[in-house]
Formats: C-alpha cells, sequence, structure tokens
C-alpha cells in the first residue's frame, strides 16, 4: 500500500540539483494558489542549510488541503547551502535571519506572520493533507492557545516499521499522559501552532540551545488550553535528527532513562522550570 508521503521521498535527501523542474514548477503553481491576503493561519518554515530535504517540505506543503485561508513564508537562518535559492524557486516570501538557533528563526517567522494563527514547520518534515486544517480547526475551540500533535519517522533500512510503531505508541502514550498536568513538556516545534498575538506578547526565547517551543508553549499555557491533537491524519513525518544512527530499541531505552529520573514531575503542575546550565547560550 502506497504511503501519502512515498512521492516525496523520491527527492528527500537529494541535492536541488537533482530535482526535476517540473515538479519545482508545479510547486511553485500550487503555493501561489493558496496564498492568501488576509490569512487566518500563518504556515512558516524554518529551514538552516536544507537544501536536501526544504524542496520536498514545500511540496508536501502545496498539495495540502484546506478550507482555512492561509499565507505560506519562509526563514532562511543564514544557510551557505541552496537554501535560499529553492525559496526563491518556489515563489513564497522568504526572510532572512543571521543570528543562527530555532529560536531566532522562529521568532523572526513569527515577526513577519500575518495570520492570526502561527504555524510551526521544520523544512526537514512533511506534512500530511489534513494537517494544517485539523491544527487549525482545534485552534478555533473555545480557550485553546496552542496545539501539538505528534509525528513519525520514515522508515529505512535501519528501522524497521514494527521497531517505529512500537516506538511511536510508547512515546505518544507518554506524551498523553503527560499532557494533562505538564502540556508544555508534550510539545515538539516541528508540530506547534498557537495564537500568534499570544505569541507576540510572550516573545521567543533565545537565550537557549534547546526549548524554545516548549518554552513559549510554558508561556502561553497562562492564556488558555494546549491542546494535543492524535489524530493519524495529523501525523507529520521526519527523519532520524533526534534519533541518529541509534536502534530504535537504544532509543528507546535511552527515553526511558531519561523521563524516569523526573518522572514525578507530570502529577503536577509548575509555571516555572529552570534552565540547565549545558541549554544555555554561552555569551561571548
Amino acid at each position: 500500500m502506497a504511503n501519502w508521503y512515498d512521492k516525496y521521498l523520491s527527492i528527500y535527501n537529494r541535492p536541488f540539483s537533482d530535482v526535476p523542474q517540473d515538479v519545482i514548477a508545479g510547486t511553485r503553481q500550487r503555493l501561489a494558489a493558496l496564498q492568501s491576503q488576509e490569512p487566518l493561519a500563518s504556515i512558516v518554515i524554518i529551514a538552516y542549510n536544507e537544501e536536501t530535504h526544504l524542496q520536498a517540505c514545500l511540496w508536501a506543503i502545496s498539495e495540502i488541503s484546506c478550507k482555512y485561508p492561509v499565507e505560506i513564508i519562509g526563514v532562511d537562518n543564514d544557510s551557505k547551502d541552496r537554501t535560499a535559492e529553492i525559496y526563491e524557486q518556489s515563489g513564497i516570501p522568504y526572510f532572512k535571519e543571521y543570528q543562527h538557533s530555532c529560536g531566532y528563526a522562529r521568532r523572526c517567522g513569527l515577526q513577519h506572520a500575518r495570520g492570526r494563527f502561527y504555524m510551526d514547520v521544520d523544512a526537514d518534515t512533511l506534512y500530511p493533507p489534513l494537517y494544517f486544517q485539523l491544527m487549525i480547526e482545534q485552534l478555533l475551540r473555545p480557550g485553546v492557545v496552542a496545539v501539538s500533535a505528534t509525528w513519525s519517522y520514515f522508515p529505512d533500512a535501519d528501522h524497521s516499521r514494527l521497531s517505529l510503531r512500537l516506538f511511536e505508541l510508547s512515546r505518544d502514550l507518554f506524551l498523553w499522559v503527560q499532557h494533562f498536568k505538564r502540556p508544555e513538556l508534550s510539545v515538539r516545534g516541528l508540530v506547534f501552532a498557537y495564537n500568534a498575538e499570544l505569541g507576540r506578547k510572550e516573545e521567543y526565547r533565545v537565550d537557549i540551545i534547546r526549548g524554545e517551543d516548549g518554552s513559549m508553549a510554558l508561556a502561553l499555557k497562562k492564556y488558555g488550553k494546549i491542546k494535543f491533537v492524535r489524530d493519524r491524519r495529523c501525523k507529520a513525518i521526519t527523519g532520524y535528527g533526534t534519533i541518529g544512527n541509534q536502534s530504535m530499541w537504544r532509543s528507546f531505552v535511552d527515553h526511558v532513562k531519561v523521563q524516569l529520573k523526573g518522572i514525578g514531575r507530570i502529577f503536577y503542575k509548575t509555571d516555572h522550570y529552570d534552565d540547565a546550565d549545558d541549554n544555555l547560550v554561552k555569551r561571548r
């Protein structure tokens, strides 16, 4: 059975020079048709040296089904490869952020977003056709200020479908249990969306190396509910950046060890976290 993402994988991990011109032209045409002058949501793609992934991401986004008006914009985090050229070929507006980090890149996108809702997109991730519509529908619910979905990994020769499935089932169960008291800890940047006006009030943290979206979620939850979306039609697909060359079993064991260290935290709420020294940006 074919997967919705199979055709996008035909160019994933390939240099831009290998991408067929009809794919580039078709993506550009469809993205232009999606752009609204009065967007309800801003789909913001951040990229740093993502030449081998960005075109596949844009291709997938160009074929979304969404009944709500959206805009699609990009952020180039001062890439050294052909990332900026891919944005140009796609025809979408994009902005250059010279300070390196996801926090700076997402902040740049938020500053330029015109939609009521801000949709995080990572350039190495593919999003299914109904992803943005389903996320927006949750954001439109009374009292909801942010949503976070789940994600999967591409099956490959080193990671079987069965091991991926078992890993994701256990991970998603834990995230679901955790989100009742600590929703900010279940947020991941590649599948996060929120009220843009409230986000601008709080600002992205740029003094930490990782966790900028969890910190944003922590700041937003005083305004309302953070919804955890478990609909499989809303499950994005990404690479193994957070796992690396580990087996799924090794990664699972490592995740369990980390989570068990502070397992009691999932049973009570908090509005403050102390930053770990190794996660702070070292100022020169």
